[in-house]
């Protein structure tokens, strides 16, 4: 690989590997599943790199490297996907919260939220409201384009959210 090339890549590796880490623990729950999946997605991008430079969508392709080693990582630890309530609970549990019903609550209303759209909608909610990401950079780490943001990011989740909690409904709100 050429030297402009490697730099290239190492710089969009330091750029995405905290964001691909963090998605990968929301999706796997244990930090050494996390890191061999992002490990193994940046294995396989560094692999292809040459090839991904000439592509639209670099990042797109990418994050489908990386949903796909996540996907591995479930098979070989044999497990299914969580509920989504047993994820938000072990997610609500896993900081020191002052009003835990309210954190359940709402980790509750964001992983029913993210269970009904699509799957593309599902990563665009999880790197939004689970994240902080805003619509346009979750956009950009799935490498969507500019006229797919609203599409994946805002209007799915006014219908979606229906729990109880209003700090997150509001929060949600296109």
């Amino acid at each position: 690989m050429a030297v402009a090339a490697q730099m290239s890549y190492w710089g969009f590796h330091q750029q995405r590997r905290v964001d691909y880490m963090r998605y990968a623990y929301l999706q796997l729950g244990s930090d050494a599943d996390a890191e061999e999946a992002v490990d193994l997605a940046f294995d396989r991008i560094m692999d292809h790199w040459l090839r991904m430079l000439q592509m639209e969508s670099l990042e797109g392709y990418a994050w489908t490297i990386l949903k796909r080693r996540i996907i591995d990582m479930h098979r070989k630890r044999r497990r299914r996907p969580e509920l989504m309530e047993t994820a938000a609970f072990e997610a609500a549990l896993a900081d020191h919260v002052d009003y835990p019903y309210d954190t359940l609550t709402d980790a509750i209303t964001l992983y029913a939220a993210a269970s009904a759209p699509s799957e593309r909608q599902r990563d665009a909610i999880l790197l939004h409201y689970g994240m902080g990401f805003t619509a346009a950079e979750a956009a950009e780490v799935m490498g969507n384009q500019e006229s797919n943001r609203q599409q994946h990011a805002s209007p799915l989740v006014a219908t979606s959210m229906t729990g109880p909690s209003t700090q997150v409904r509001g929060a949600l709100d296109p």
